[in-house]
């Protein structure tokens, strides 16, 4: 069965649209967008992306209900997703739209419909699922991210760092995230060789995230501290098992 929804309503983030374009749009058209906490709209101004997906559809005997899930990356490195109920309350009747801050009050809402939860068999209930928009995976501080990944790039010896492609993109950073990591265990067969791996990532202002792999070392012939920097945690892990198996 398909599902009558229109398609231009809900445009992906890879619309032209600007997230405060797509916010105003939702706001302009559901009934109780007054009742949205002042907090909420307050964090909405500063979002960077966003996205819209349909989440769940019933219809039935002229009636419908739709869900959609509508979420914004913020600049603080969170998400912030609103959820907009489409309804009509009569066979045929034009579209009404709502929108809440939580699941909780999307289901209050929509157990006020005259279409039941739990509808009969013959009403032939449909029902869609899309995958979620992931979150950001790191807690990320705007900073001067942007000169932060040159010089990390620029302080990187390893012959195969990145190059001037991911320079280019990183001098969109708008804020990063440093963090140490850890895993398995190198061969250090020297008193004294150190080795240490960090993780730097990087929000961009399209909302993509990157990160750049460092390790710090002192495996040299002189014991000196050298920084390599990859762009995968794998290259950086074998890279420090090769340097750690040169010294043993």
């Amino acid at each position: 069965m398909s599902v009558p929804y229109e398609t231009a309503a809900y445009e992906s983030a890879d619309s032209p649209e600007s997230p405060e374009e797509h916010l105003t749009r939702l706001l302009g058209r559901t009934l109780n967008s007054f009742e949205l906490p002042d907090e909420t709209i307050r964090r909405l101004d500063c979002a960077l992306a966003h996205d819209a997906s349909l989440h769940s559809a019933h219809h039935s005997a002229g009636l419908h209900r739709e869900t959609y899930r509508h979420t914004w990356l913020l600049s603080d490195g969170s998400a912030l997703t609103l959820w907009e109920l489409v309804h009509n309350t009569a066979p045929g009747g034009e579209p009404q739209h709502e929108v809440y801050v939580d699941e909780e009050e999307l289901r209050t809402a929509t157990a006020r419909l005259p279409l039941s939860p739990d509808a009969p068999d013959f009403e032939l209930p449909v029902t869609v699922q899309l995958s979620s928009v992931c979150a950001p995976r790191h807690a990320y501080v705007p900073d001067d991210s942007a000169d932060h990944a040159r010089r990390l790039l620029r302080r990187a010896e390893n012959a195969d760092r990145p190059g001037a492609d991911t320079a280019a993109l990183l001098a969109t950073a708008f804020a990063h995230q440093i963090t140490q990591a850890f895993g398995r265990p190198l061969r250090a067969g020297r008193s004294g060789l150190c080795f240490s791996l960090y993780e730097h990532a990087f929000l961009l202002c399209d909302g993509v995230e990157v990160s750049l792999w460092e390790v710090e070392h002192t495996a040299t012939p002189d014991g000196r501290h050298m920084c390599e920097v990859y762009v995968t945690e794998d290259a950086a892990r074998d890279a420090m098992e090769r340097r750690a198996a040169r010294i043993v």
